[in-house]
């Protein structure tokens, strides 16, 4: 495991800790899955079969590797200024990326399905997942590369209506994401060894390792401009997410709806 990702798990410890002390209650689940909630994969798969790709704008206040970003800018304010995406991501982690839980609370108001990033490798966090409005959870390859803890991972947050969405970075991570029965893949351009960002890294997997039929691929990370959308777009992707690009805009939403106006995908 990398320096970056093993500071990152050691800023859970404390996360952890809490959750075994005071683990999510089986009521409380099961009040949770009694709950509806917006159909992640399937607001994608929606937007690929209408308009061709799928797009997932990102909360993230701040990250280790640009600092603060946007400190301003409200859930409330990103529910509006989201408005044309298909999905929203929010980070929740505190330390490095100044997030936090209740923020899916907040952008649950966009009736959108929401996608919680933070470093996930313990059962209970799927759990305390379930008790938020995240209709996914982002579940790293290298953060739980024990094939039998990232399938236990994902099939944990199967049983609780989560969509597992794994993030890899190579080949060896997918084989792993695979193996663990990963139908959601994220294929991060971003290095978690040095933080460098490649786009040709997911062109490159995607092209080495097509799609199987079960699967629908994600692309992430440095992607700013209609260019490098319709790049990964006409590579095979189904979606891609844009964070650090729409929250250091001066205007998110200006800088979102354009983007996809310049794809011809805007209602």
């Amino acid at each position: 495991m990398s320096q970056e990702l093993a500071r990152f798990r050691v800023a859970k410890e404390r996360e952890i800790v809490t959750l075994k002390r005071f683990p999510p209650s089986a009521e409380a689940l099961a009040t949770a899955l009694s709950q509806k909630r917006p159909n992640f994969l399937g607001a994608l798969k929606t937007a690929f079969e209408n308009k061709g790709f799928g797009l997932i704008a990102e909360y993230k206040r701040a990250s280790p590797s640009l600092g603060d970003i946007d400190l301003e800018l409200t859930p409330q304010a990103a529910v509006e200024a989201y408005s044309a995406a298909d999905v929203i991501s929010v980070l929740t982690e505190e330390t490095y990326f100044k997030g936090s839980l209740a923020f899916l609370t907040d952008l649950a108001k966009s009736h959108k399905p929401l996608l919680r990033k933070d470093f996930i490798f313990d059962p209970l966090q799927i759990a305390a997942t379930a008790l938020t409005p995240a209709a996914a959870v982002l579940l790293i390859v290298r953060l739980t590369p024990e094939p039998k803890l990232l399938a236990e991972l994902i099939k944990n947050s199967l049983a609780l209506k989560i969509e597992p969405v794994v993030e890899v970075y190579d080949s060896r991570d997918l084989e792993l994401a695979r193996e663990g029965g990963a139908r959601v893949i994220l294929v991060n351009s971003r290095d978690l060894e040095t933080l460098k960002v490649d786009l040709a890294g997911p062109v490159n997997l995607i092209k080495k390792s097509p799609p199987r039929p079960e699967e629908f691929w994600i692309a992430a990370s440095g992607l700013k401009t209609t260019a490098d959308l319709a790049r990964v777009k006409e590579a095979g992707f189904g979606a891609a997410l844009l964070g650090s690009s729409l929250m250091a805009s001066a205007n998110p939403k200006k800088t979102l709806n354009s983007l996809l106006e310049e794809l011809g995908r805007l209602n």
